[in-house]
């Protein structure tokens, strides 16, 4: 019997990042954002504006808090009976989390002026969001319907989250003060610009993977990702050794789990990650992949030789998978 090893490490540096990134998310909420009347992106700006349409229109004190669990628990259901995985426990957990806090945390303004509001409000919100991209989970809302989506068809929902902004800022204008919308779009800029520095705003990354187990790191990728790697021979400039840089295209949901495959065959192996902004040909999505995970067995390679051999059996095999679903 396997015995089962538990990366403790691992296990502490994510509940401290989990930690830290609730606690950024709530401090942006309740120190700058909320007091302020600044709305934030996605569906915690709705949650916001709702929460001010029941104080106004009904006289009911709902803390923005109640709201984002009421829109992340069925959310974070379809999203676990849809696809599963840690990305979605983790993500849901989060924003399940920081609605509690939100709640319970007293909401105190550290400034009155509505520039620097949006300014802080959103970079501690971006800040939040890319610490937890960065660690395998999301602050939950969009994030999981975006994975959902993109893990179900290959594509992004880049234009919905830009209509839901839009529309946040277009009701917070109308009815609470064009200024305030202003401050809203200078919020959510700014919250993408703290993402984008933390983490990868694309949804596609290519990645050359420059290592000296070249064999051992493509079984284990072809093992739990199946995605296509082209192997490209390669040689150390100031060391003279051989090596394989191996080049693959995948999404940003599936960064972190490739990361972590790479270097625990190769601890030493060189990642560098390219912006990719379209793809022409097959891109598998969830589905495909897993369907073909239960069809293939990828044969352990030796040789750059029986690697591109057992590439085209995936190929051929993958033909023979289509065939039978036709």
């Amino acid at each position: 019997m396997k015995k089962i090893t538990i990366n403790w490490r691992k296990i502490l540096l994510t509940s401290i990042i989990f930690l830290a990134s609730s606690a950024i998310q709530v401090l942006s909420l309740n120190a700058f954002l909320i007091p302020n009347k600044v709305f934030s992106s996605g569906f915690n700006g709705i949650a916001q504006l709702l929460s001010l349409l029941f104080v106004h229109a009904f006289s009911l004190d709902l803390q923005t808090g109640i709201f984002i669990m009421i829109f992340n628990i069925p959310i974070g259901i379809i999203g676990w009976k849809m696809i599963g995985g840690r990305f979605t426990i983790l993500s849901f957990l989060n924003s399940i989390f920081v609605a509690v806090l939100q709640i319970v945390v007293p909401t105190h303004s550290l400034t009155t002026d509505p520039l620097l509001a949006s300014l802080f409000g959103g970079l501690l919100l971006g800040v939040s969001i890319g610490l937890a991209l960065r660690y395998g989970f999301s602050t939950g809302g969009m994030d999981i319907v975006a994975m959902v989506v993109q893990k179900r068809t290959g594509k992004s929902l880049g234009a919905l989250m830009n209509a839901i902004n839009f529309g946040v800022v277009l009701v917070a204008g109308a009815f609470i003060g064009w200024q305030n919308a202003l401050f809203t779009l200078i919020g959510i800029y700014a919250t993408g610009r703290a993402i984008d520095a933390l983490y990868t705003g694309y949804q596609k990354l290519t990645a050359l993977i420059v290592t000296s187990k070249g064999d051992d790191v493509v079984e284990a990728l072809h093992r739990d990702l199946i995605r296509g790697i082209t192997i490209l021979p390669s040689k150390g400039a100031y060391t003279k050794l051989d090596s394989m840089t191996l080049m693959m295209v995948l999404s940003r949901y599936e960064l972190v789990e490739m990361q972590e495959i790479v270097h625990e065959a190769d601890p030493k192996a060189f990642i560098n990650l390219i912006s990719t902004v379209s793809v022409s040909g097959e891109f598998f999505d969830a589905d495909r992949q897993l369907q073909m995970k239960k069809a293939i067995t990828v044969p352990k390679v030796e040789t750059v030789e029986a690697q591109l051999e057992a590439e085209q059996q995936l190929e051929a095999q993958l033909g023979q998978v289509e065939d039978n679903k036709n």
